[in-house]
C-alpha cells in the first residue's frame, strides 16, 4: 500500500472495492484522520457519478437515433413490420 493518500488511483481502488480488506481498513483509518482526503474522495465519487450519468444519456440518445432510423425510414419498413408482428403475438 503506497504511503501517499493523495493519489486518485488509491481513492479509485477504494471506491471500486478493488482493495484487500486490510488495505481498505487502512484507507478508512486515513479517512478518519484526514478530512482533506474525505473531501477528495467525495469529489472523485461525484465526478464518477456525473460521468456515468452523461454516458447513460449519450447511450439513450444513440438508442433513440437507431430506433428512429429503424422505425421511421421507409427502407426499413419490412423490418419494423416484422418486429411489430412479434409483439402482436404476445
Amino acid at each position: 500500500m503506497p504511503t501517499s493518500w493523495n493519489n486518485p488511483a488509491q481513492i479509485d481502488n477504494y471506491l471500486g472495492n478493488n482493495m484487500s480488506n486490510g488495505d481498505a481498513l487502512v484507507f478508512e483509518a486515513h479517512l478518519l484522520l484526514n478530512p482533506e482526503l474525505v473531501d477528495k474522495m467525495q469529489w472523485q465519487q461525484k465526478t464518477y457519478m456525473l460521468v456515468q450519468s452523461y454516458g447513460r444519456r449519450q447511450l439513450k440518445q444513440e438508442i433513440e437515433a437507431v430506433h428512429q432510423q429503424l422505425f421511421t425510414h421507409t427502407k426499413h419498413s419490412r423490418f419494423s413490420q416484422k418486429i411489430m408482428a412479434l409483439f402482436k403475438k404476445l
